[in-house]
């Protein structure tokens, strides 16, 4: 094998083959100026490792985005974020086209044949690259900071043209097929959910016609408190880290507008066994976030060594009176999504707690037509998540490969490779 040979991103800055754009200025762009629909805008907390994160997307609209042209994504631009997890980047794809980079975010763009932007955005999830840029942006400060210097300095391995192809079509056939995978994950989250609306908000329940409606909702459903049908518990306080020996720490950031839980992105807790008692997570509990994002609410599917943190709280179902799923898409319709926004007890932070949420009512249909629901949900569910589970297979598979490739260890050149259309349009 021969030695790596390295290049840095400095040469094609100064050969002007690369810019650099740093994300609007303050006065540029202001909180007010956001809208509920419309252009998407990439923060900081949207960056993944590639990927963007759905979770608290903030919009502009088309006047407010054309005023900010220059800051429009093209595809194959890749993004950082300026504070905090500065190892996280994300490839510009089709469906960003057009977005735009926040105030927090800095990104890259490529004018030459010399680099496959995929090939490098695969280079940037290695461990080796990940710790380099941690430990450029920390300053000795207790957060990350990124600037155009650092960008400048990156190093990459400089294979010939054909072989970063190689390697990110290699790459991408796995992230081809985690994305099928997340297509399939979110029709059956539309059939689920439609199937709710059609039982508990049209009412059209199994036997709907035979039953009477009195005061607004099915004779023999009845209205309790939330309060009345779950259990409420605070999480645990401690910092999250990267260590298997320890359970997974679920927090408010890793519950998304989606319907699931990515256990994979999860981090660890260092935590004792009698605290671990006292926080664990079962199978059919829910949890409900207090502060950050109210309202955001997850239902745990699988039995998982995990303890929840301190910014959620969980909900323990009682079959005797509600059953998991009934709650859980109860919870994550509009309804009492404006609910927990509306009792926001924090004019800076968004902060509810376990006092306000049991005062709510509940609709409580009768247990047979909620344990009816459940076996018709249970079925959609199961196949989800092993959609899921693969994807975290598939995943495994494709970071091991990473390493390996990324290092020479194993030769593509010889290999016949068919390349997917992204990657034919720059041959």
């Amino acid at each position: 094998m021969n030695k790596l040979v390295f290049g840095t991103l400095d040469s094609l800055n100064i050969s002007k083959e690369m810019s650099i754009q740093t994300g609007p200025f303050g006065t540029q762009l202001k909180a007010s100026e956001y809208v509920k629909e419309g252009i998407p805008v990439i923060n900081v907390r949207n960056i993944g490792y590639r990927n963007e994160k759905e979770a608290d997307l903030e919009y502009l609209d088309d006047k407010k985005a054309e005023m900010l042209k220059q800051h429009k994504l093209n595809i194959k631009d890749i993004v950082f974020g300026r504070k905090g997890a500065v190892d996280r980047h994300l490839i510009v794809k089709n469906k960003h086209l057009g977005w735009i980079q926040g105030s927090d975010c800095i990104r890259i763009r490529f004018n030459t044949d010399k680099i496959i932007p995929d090939f490098l955005s695969y280079f940037f999830l290695t461990e080796g690259h990940k710790k380099w840029m941690e430990a450029q942006g920390a300053f000795g400060a207790t957060m990350g900071s990124l600037n155009q210097g650092i960008i400048q300095r990156i190093s990459y391995p400089l294979f010939p043209i054909i072989i970063q192809k190689k390697i990110a079509a290699v790459l991408s056939a796995y992230d081809d097929l985690i994305e099928n995978n997340n297509r399939r994950i979110s029709i059956l989250e539309k059939m689920a959910e439609e199937l709710y609306k059609e039982w508990f908000v049209r009412l059209r329940f199994p036997g709907y016609e035979k039953v009477k409606i009195v005061k607004g909702i099915p004779e023999g459903w009845e209205v309790k408190k939330i309060g009345n049908v779950v259990s409420f518990k605070y999480g645990f306080t401690e910092s999250a880290i990267e260590d298997n020996n320890f359970p997974k720490f679920l927090r408010v950031m890793d519950i998304n507008k989606k319907s699931y839980i990515k256990w994979s992105e999860v981090p660890n807790c260092k935590i004792n066994d009698i605290e671990k008692n006292k926080y664990i997570l079962n199978k059919n509990d829910l949890v409900i976030a207090r502060m950050a994002s109210p309202g955001k609410v997850a239902i745990i599917e699988r039995e998982i060594n995990a303890v929840f943190a301190s910014y959620l709280i969980k909900m323990s179902i009682d079959k005797k009176y509600i059953y998991s799923y009934y709650l859980f898409y109860t919870l994550t319709n509009n309804y009492y999504q404006g609910l927990f926004t509306g009792a926001d007890t924090s004019a800076t932070r968004g902060n509810i707690n376990g006092q306000i949420i049991s005062k709510f009512n509940i609709i409580v249909p009768p247990l047979n037509i909620q344990k009816e629901f459940e076996l018709k949900i249970l079925p959609l569910r199961n196949v989800l998540n092993k959609y899921i589970i693969q994807n975290e297979a598939l995943q495994l598979i494709r970071d091991k490969l990473l390493s390996r490739l990324m290092s020479g260890k194993i030769d593509v050149e010889n290999l016949d490779i068919q390349f997917p259309e992204s990657l034919l349009t720059s041959l």
